[in-house]
């Protein structure tokens, strides 16, 4: 059993803002290598983010690029099988890749969410954030570091193997089959097709967008997103109009935003995504041209 183990950390809201990578190489459940870096992104650092990693400007002044880490990206990917907690980190590395017109690797990914969904029962709709996940089968790490999450959703993957018996190979065939029932409300409130891999998730839209709203919202459901129209304690993601987000540097939000900042601040487990960030998730996972 052969794997790489893959976390990012980002600057702000533009998952190209990579601002940390961290490896690891892990081979019969063990780890067989692993690397970290801080990576100088060239953009801005959201005082939410720097909240939460602790990584700004002065750490990252004299760091690399994207670009010129690449390669070491390429040599742990390539041709092999890389497992990550939710999509965002293959997100992320598409969005660099296109940012500095590098090609994408060439890799099988794994979604350690997906994963738990699938194994423990009282993560299959709810609750499969890693930190929790850990914490629930006993895995002490160091969050928000990226090679640090890396190791704990490796684990978790690990874990997910020895309970239910099926091997690496299963579980990229295991994580396409569906869970739950699949309903639509009407409206902008849809309930997510189970068979999409962000099935589980409940997703808000904020902000002007390029697409017209219920586009959108059609897509998210259809990628397995439940859609609403507020902000709330149920949401993972919130997905905000590119000129929004960048808007003096996110400073005039939303009343949707700022509370997601706030639910973000007091523990819950949900991402702000700009809506290109949202149109490259879609793609990646559908080749639906948008």
């Amino acid at each position: 059993m052969e794997f790489i183990a893959i976390d990012f950390e980002t600057a702000n809201a533009d998952m190209a803002s990579i601002c940390q990578i961290g490896l690891a190489h892990y081979r019969n459940g063990s780890v067989f290598d692993e690397w970290k870096t801080y990576v100088n992104p060239k953009d801005y650092f959201d005082p939410l983010n720097v909240s939460i990693h602790g990584i700004d400007e002065e750490t990252v002044k004299d760091a690399p690029t994207f670009k010129k880490v690449s390669h070491k990206i390429y040599e742990y990917l390539d041709n092999r099988i890389v497992v990550c907690h939710t999509h965002f980190d293959r997100l992320a590395v598409h969005r660099a890749c296109s940012k500095y017109k590098l090609r994408t690797p060439v890799c099988s990914w794994l979604d350690s969410a997906r994963v738990t969904r699938r194994t423990w029962d009282e993560f299959a709709h709810r609750g499969y954030g890693l930190a929790n996940v850990c914490s629930s089968i006993g895995y002490e790490y160091a969050a928000h570091d990226a090679l640090e999450d890396a190791k704990a959703c490796a684990h978790v993957l690990i874990s997910a193997i020895e309970k239910t018996g099926i091997g690496l190979h299963g579980w990229l065939k295991r994580v396409e089959q569906p869970i739950g029932p699949y309903t639509w409300k009407g409206k902008l409130e849809l309930d997510g097709n189970p068979a999409g891999i962000f099935f589980g998730e409940t997703l808000v839209f904020t902000g002007a967008l390029k697409m017209f709203r219920r586009e959108a919202a059609d897509l998210a459901s259809k990628a397995g997103f439940r859609v609403e129209d507020g902000v709330n304690k149920n949401t993972t993601i919130l997905i905000v109009g590119d000129q929004d987000i960048r808007k003096l540097h996110g400073h005039e939000k939303s009343s949707k935003h700022r509370k997601a900042e706030d639910l973000i601040r007091n523990g819950q487990n949900l991402r702000i995504l700009q809506e290109s960030d949202f149109e490259e998730l879609i793609k990646t996972i559908s080749n639906t041209e948008l």
